[in-house]
């Protein structure tokens, strides 16, 4: 049996990045691989280093380590982060833990081809070549749907940077339309967009994963990234005109300042069973309106970033919602629509996946397929 060694986010607190992860080892073990995921904590030093070549502004590098100081300091938050670590041990394959460039260079041995998974791995504002698998020598490789999470370029370094990264892939597919649009100049091909993991499995399988609440009164459940104020006020305004109480799964500092019942500390599988019993959501978040619509939950989405902002990474969700012929509030979902526009994505992502890795491990040849 061919063993896949996956790279991805682990281990960053985060519903969706570990969701996400699951659903594509998931899958590549369904076709018959054995799937690992290399279990990438880099040390503090490779941290600044990796910070240092990313080619960040000062702005973006102040605020990632406020957001993690937040996060120290927070009970919640720490009480999130020890939920997770049975997830993994329970629920997923890992490799020994790889702290640099080196370990991983070592840990890549021990595959017969390696698999950048998705999530915004490939994100231009946060660069790290190990998502890329720079580590990966002569291995044969395989991108499945990572985001940019950005609709357009910071700058043309970055863009350049990523363009030589990816040119060793024999197969590439990204998440989102615009990150196609983004890299075809760069490499000449549009790559194939395909969906996220989390779609790669059924409704069913969610359902079976989740621990639920059961709660007795229905429920508003709030899922925010973004730490937007004027988010409350929709919030009321949705409370009041449905006459649902209000439930908070705090990610934000200001989130936990809010006069409402906190849903706090939840692992993965309790993550998405309050999804799974909400009667409505409202969420800023990719995953989350990606689960609320495999689960048929009726939600809104909040939008995170002006559009004006460079940094923006609304592309995500509008990606989605066009996928999914739906707009923003979602009033009266035609669900029927939705599931078999979700079941037509996963069909797709299953046999890309599937066509990839055997291309990749059957020879050189350079996958670069734009959506049909």
């Amino acid at each position: 049996m061919k063993r896949v060694g996956i790279m991805t986010f682990l281990h960053n607190d985060n519903y969706g990045s570990t969701l996400q992860a699951w659903a594509l080892q998931k899958a590549v073990n369904a076709l018959g691989y054995q799937a690992e995921h290399i279990d990438y904590k880099p040390s503090k030093t490779e941290k600044i280093r990796n910070l240092l070549l990313s080619g960040n502004s000062p702005k973006l590098i102040v605020e990632g380590l406020r957001k993690r100081a937040v996060k120290a300091g927070n009970e919640g938050a720490r009480s999130k982060s020890a939920s997770f670590a049975p997830f993994y041990s329970g629920n997923m394959r890992l490799s020994p833990v790889c702290a640099d460039h080196a370990a991983l260079k070592k840990q890549s041995a021990q595959y017969d081809l390696l698999l950048s998974g998705s999530d915004q791995i490939w994100s231009p504002v946060w660069l790290n070549p190990a998502y890329f698998l720079d580590f990966a020598g002569k291995k044969p490789r395989v991108a499945y749907a990572p985001s940019l999470g950005v609709s357009r370029m910071p700058n043309q370094r970055k863009a350049r940077r990523i363009a030589g990264l990816i040119r060793s892939y024999s197969a590439v597919s990204v998440r989102e339309q615009e990150g196609a649009q983004l890299l075809e100049p760069l490499l000449g091909h549009a790559p194939a967009v395909m969906p996220d993991p989390v779609c790669l499995q059924p409704r069913e399988a969610w359902q079976a994963l989740a621990t639920r609440p059961g709660r007795k009164h229905p429920y508003l459940l709030c899922y925010f990234i973004g730490d937007d104020p004027s988010y409350w006020e929709r919030v009321e305004r949705y409370a009041h005109k449905t006459g649902l109480r209000v439930k908070v799964i705090p990610v934000t500092e200001n989130a936990y300042h809010q006069p409402y019942e906190l849903a706090d500390g939840l692992s993965p599988q309790e993550w998405l069973g309050w999804l799974d019993e909400a009667a409505y959501i409202c969420t800023d978040s990719f995953h989350g309106a990606t689960f609320a619509s495999i689960l048929q939950r009726p939600f809104s989405v909040f939008r995170r970033y002006r559009e004006d902002d460079p940094e923006s990474k609304n592309s995500r969700i509008d990606n989605l919602m066009r996928e999914l012929g739906l707009d923003a509030e979602c009033e009266d979902i035609p669900w029927e629509q939705v599931s078999a526009r979700l079941d037509a994505m996963r069909q797709r992502g299953l046999d890309w996946l599937e066509a990839a890795l055997a291309q990749a491990l059957d020879g050189p040849t350079t996958v670069f397929t734009a959506r049909k």
